[in-house]
This record gives C-alpha cells, sequence and structure tokens, in this order.
C-alpha cells in the first residue's frame, strides 16, 4: 500500500516567520482549510525563528525541526536574510527548504535570496483573493507535489 498518497502519516510542520499579524491570520486559516494536516508554529522575528530551530535541531537529534520554513525578509531584531544565511550555514538545518514570502519586489532581494540558497522567492500579494491564491499554491506545490526530505504525506483524511 503506498501511504505517500492515501494517508497522512503525521502533519507536516511549518514555521512561519512573519511579523504582521494579519498575514499570520489569513496564513493560518488558509492553511487550516486546505487539504493537508498542517501544525505551524509562528515566529514573529528573526531571532525567535533562529531560537525556535535551535531548539528543534537539539530535541531528539532534530526531531521538532520544521519540514518547512516560510520566511518574510523584512523583520525585527534579526531579518530575513541573516536568518535564511544563518539556516543554510548549519549543518543541521540546512536541508528544510525555506520559502521566502515576503512584500519586496526588489531584484536585490530575490538575488540574494538565491545566493543564500533559499529555495524559492514569492512576493506577497497585495490583493486579498490573489493572497489567498499564493498561499493556496504554496500548499499545493510545496506541501503536495513536493517530496520533502524524511517526510511522506498524502492529505487530510
Amino acid at each position: 500500500m503506498d501511504t505517500h498518497n492515501n494517508h497522512l502519516l503525521r502533519p507536516v510542520e511549518v514555521l512561519l516567520v512573519e511579523d504582521n499579524p494579519g498575514d499570520v491570520r489569513l496564513i493560518k486559516e488558509v492553511f487550516k482549510e486546505g487539504k493537508v494536516l498542517i501544525n505551524m508554529a509562528v515566529a514573529k522575528d528573526g531571532e525567535e525563528a533562529i531560537e525556535k530551530l535551535k531548539q528543534g535541531s537539539a530535541q531528539a537529534g532534530g526531531a521538532q525541526l520544521p519540514d518547512i520554513v516560510l520566511l518574510d525578509l523584512n523583520l525585527p531584531k534579526k531579518n530575513g536574510r541573516d536568518v535564511l544565511a544563518e539556516i543554510k550555514l548549519d549543518a543541521g538545518l540546512r536541508r528544510i527548504p525555506v520559502v521566502i514570502l515576503t512584500g519586496s519586489k526588489a531584484e536585490e532581494d530575490i538575488v540574494k535570496t538565491y545566493e543564500l540558497q533559499g529555495n524559492c522567492y514569492i512576493t506577497k500579494p497585495v490583493d486579498l483573493d490573489q493572497f489567498i491564491r499564493v498561499i493556496r499554491d504554496i500548499e499545493n506545490f510545496w506541501l503536495t507535489i513536493v517530496r520533502l526530505p524524511g517526510f511522506r504525506s498524502g492529505g487530510k483524511g
């Protein structure tokens, strides 16, 4: 029996690094309505994100690490570029896919993200319906189609 397509073995662990409470609420709501069971942890700044990742890495050989990180670039305390660099330089964290989800359309941010080995760069749409569509597309692609390291899932139900 191929469990990849039939049963969710465990929820997808997502770390959302976002300082805008409205965006956090919307992203959580869209994921809750989606077809993939998700456990979402939220970090409201870059320092909290690194702290959560380091704690997860230290517990049970990394058993508490997220399967994927959704990372804003413009964060208080430590910006997203610094968080991404720290993730990708850490042998225990570097395999975690990092999706940049930010309001910045700046070419230098896009280039820097890929130089730092970010997995993709998505600009948050201003329009609410388009923003919801982008979050659903992230779920459909990153949490349904893509095979994440050490993870097999199928969906809700």
